[in-house]
């Protein structure tokens, strides 16, 4: 690479994050209804050329959407102590802080994409990716608390990973923070108690 090169790669890296910005602003506050790429030609005070530079086609800035809103909202960071965990039990306890700590972040885009996901290909494929990797995470956990023979007897892999995820929905996560104004401390708090009393083996628990 060439001392040319490089700002010029710079450049590219920041134009796109820019964009990819706008899209994310433009979600929040006006819907997806709203993400077309003239609207994020125009908020990130581009020109649509540029927009199109960067990425084909609606389609494509919306995938580009996933790794961004990500690296934002520091999910590689959240998750990191939950795979660091010393033992399965831990790593539950550790799942419950970064739902609270991540998850509330989300709420915007998730709303965004809910309203439209029926309708709209786009919405409908980024909704997808984000599920396939909650319920990754999902199973990582339980297949762990499987593998270490602290799995509470009444759950399966199968059914604790599906458990899981539906307690990592938007509404979930939305009815608690938002509708009941817990904090996000008492959130972490006692989704932790719950995780482990419901997953944990009794003999398993202390």
């Amino acid at each position: 690479m060439t001392a040319i090169e490089t700002p010029v790669n710079a450049r590219s890296r920041r134009t796109r994050a820019t964009l990819l910005s706008a899209a994310r602003g433009i979600l929040e506050e006006d819907g997806f209804e709203a993400l077309t790429m003239a609207a994020v030609a125009d908020r990130a005070g581009v020109t649509r050329r540029a927009v199109y530079l960067h990425f084909a086609s609606r389609a494509e800035l919306v995938a580009g959407l996933f790794d961004h809103v990500a690296a934002e909202a520091g999910l590689h960071e959240s998750l990191a102590p939950v795979w660091a965990a010393p033992d399965a039990a831990a790593a539950l306890e550790e799942w419950a802080r970064h739902l609270a700590r991540y998850h509330p972040k989300m709420l915007a885009v998730d709303r965004a994409i809910e309203r439209v996901h029926r309708t709209d290909p786009d919405a409908a494929r980024h909704r997808e990716r984000v599920a396939r990797a909650k319920l990754a995470g999902c199973r990582r956990l339980a297949q762990r608390l499987d593998d270490e023979g602290v799995l509470a007897s009444q759950w399966s892999v199968d059914s604790a990973t599906d458990m899981l995820y539906a307690l990592i929905s938007s509404d979930v996560v939305e009815g608690l923070t938002v509708d009941r104004r817990w904090s996000k401390q008492k959130l972490a708090s006692h989704l932790g108690l719950l995780l482990r009393s419901t997953f944990v083996a009794e003999g398993a628990r202390a």
